[in-house]
């Protein structure tokens, strides 16, 4: 199991998405996928890298599933670290 953490930038844009009352749905997928990747192997969060962002430090960034079988499904951005048995939530975005 890992300790899950998220950056300040995430922690901003979250809040403000929460205070969308038409975001509620996705807000509480957010909130799901980032307590599951505790686990980041958990089945529903479909783990996979993504290639086309680096880490802060250079680290590999993965990819989970918010939403699936939505318009403009979530996606939760994250990388291992900085510590062993960490994982840091870097972002979140629609999928195009």
């Amino acid at each position: 199991m890992f300790k899950v953490l998220t950056t300040e930038t995430f922690d901003e844009e979250l809040d403000l998405l929460r205070q969308q009352k038409s975001m509620v749905a996705r807000v509480k997928a957010i909130d799901k996928t980032v307590k599951h990747l505790a686990n980041p192997r958990h089945p529903g969060l479909q783990t996979h890298e993504f290639t086309s962002l680096k880490g802060p430090g250079g680290e590999k960034v993965f990819e989970a599933y918010a939403q699936q079988n939505t318009p403009a499904a979530y996606r939760v951005f994250w990388h291992y670290g900085p510590n062993k048995n960490e994982i840091t939530v870097i972002a979140f975005t629609p999928h195009p």
